[in-house]
């Protein structure tokens, strides 16, 4: 009888879930601009979608063309939150933030950045390529996709992704309820100098000091490492066009210090000594997250329209050299070599007007944002300062680089203060 029992309830939930979601479909089908195919659930929701929304080249010039924006719908309840990830970059599968899903039993929208993997416009013109064009597409899923999800909504992002959240909320204030970006920079000039003194100033002297002889030995084996670096690329098939081998070589020396503190655990007893073999030493160089790939054509192409951004209106980084007196070859002492490859080697042309006007206005009108960085992260350096002027939180975990300021590092404290807070601005009840 139980046994009956369980069947019946068992059926009666799938066939439930199967005319929930032949509705939900339904409802897509009748929203404007989208299209849509069911791909595998991630676990947690009822159903998944993958999504092309129709968008506007240019926002304030709709007769100009138009291009698909790809994007991934994961459903849980038209009852339930709307998270809306803002993506930086491509975003070739479907990608989900699970511990936010996890807190605040939300449905997930995730929108692969424009002019990035399958959200291309047909004739690819850079001058529609900016923060605000983004800013747009983000509100126009808004719009359309609260015509099924009226309850609150919140935006998120990871890295650029949660610069994008910034920027999306100064365009857009009344969009989101609450905003919650992740390790996001803010950079306010061309050559953001603050990165320098993060640098000069990170973790003991002895490691610091460690990092600057692992370089300088490099650079001084220059001669022994080219071959090395160009069997490399070879089995890699990758080419070196934009930047020549040499200057990818330096590049990926100078870049260094920024990816150590950026992305790894900060074991500096890792960091090769004069007593490991150059061949060891170099292969480590070349597992770091920006080693010489990071400098080769294929790469340098995949982050154009980002590099289009940073030289234009957004800003980004450069290197300092002065330590390096006599040992660079292909790169210029001064001005510093910039990170920033502009597509077809186009000048830079930067306003800093965009993000000092950001800068300003969240001091004063940011409200309701949860800012989580890293201590150790690089990009820390070029967060969102504190503000008592606004109802928002900062938390900077200690000891924690890019990939790990995450909330399922927060202590108990830390994890209360994020609760009672994200509870108070949504009027939910989060179990946790």
């Amino acid at each position: 009888m139980k046994r009956g029992i369980f069947f019946f309830l068992f059926t009666f939930s799938l066939n439930l879930l199967a005319q929930n979601t032949n509705l939900l479909e339904q409802r897509l089908f009748d929203l404007p601009d989208v299209s849509f195919k069911k791909i595998d659930t991630p676990e947690g929701f009822e159903s998944a979608y993958q999504l092309k929304i129709k968008q506007p080249i240019d926002h304030k010039h709709p007769e100009k063309g138009y291009f698909y924006q790809k994007a991934f719908l994961s459903h849980k309840g038209l009852d339930c939150p709307m998270l809306l990830g803002t993506e930086g970059y491509a975003c070739p599968h479907n990608r989900y933030y699970r511990e936010l899903d996890t807190l605040l039993s939300a449905n997930q929208i995730v929108v692969e950045y424009r002019y990035f993997g399958e959200s291309q416009p047909q004739q690819y013109n850079y001058q529609y390529c900016t923060v605000e064009q983004a800013s747009n597409d983000y509100h126009h899923i808004r719009e359309i996709f609260s015509k099924l999800y009226n309850q609150k909504w919140v935006s998120t992002g990871v890295s650029r992704g949660g610069q994008t959240a910034i920027f999306y909320r100064y365009f857009f204030p009344d969009d989101v309820a609450v905003s919650i970006p992740y390790v996001a920079p803010l950079i306010l000039e061309l050559e953001d100098k603050r990165i320098y003194h993060f640098l000069d100033t990170i973790g003991t002297p002895e490691c610091r000091a460690k990092i600057k002889a692992f370089q300088i030995r490099l650079l001084k084996e220059r001669e022994r490492v080219l071959p090395m670096l160009y069997w490399y690329a070879k089995g890699a098939k990758l080419d070196f066009t934009y930047l020549n081998l040499g200057e990818a070589f330096e590049y990926a020396i100078l870049e260094y210090p920024f990816s150590f503190w950026q992305t790894t655990k900060q074991d500096c007893a890792k960091i090769p000594d004069q007593n490991i073999p150059l061949d060891s030493a170099v292969a480590y160089l070349f597992d770091l997250g920006f080693g010489i790939d990071y400098f080769s054509d294929k790469e340098i192409n995949s982050y154009a329209p980002h590099m289009y951004k940073a030289g234009m209106e957004i800003g980004y980084y450069g290197y300092q050299t002065e330590d390096f007196k006599g040992l660079l070859k292909s790169l210029p002492m001064q001005p510093h070599p910039s990170a920033i490859y502009m597509p077809d080697k186009m000048p830079t042309k930067f306003d800093p007007t965009l993000t000092q006007n950001v800068s300003n206005w969240l001091k004063i009108n940011g409200n309701r944002f949860v800012y989580i960085y890293g201590s150790t992260d690089t990009w820390t350096a070029t967060g969102v300062p504190y503000s008592d002027g606004v109802d928002a939180l900062w938390f900077i975990l200690q000891g924690e680089n890019h990939y790990d300021a995450r909330i399922r590092n927060f202590n108990s404290s830390e994890k209360q203060k994020l609760v009672s807070a994200l509870e108070r601005w949504l009027d939910i009840k989060i179990k946790h």
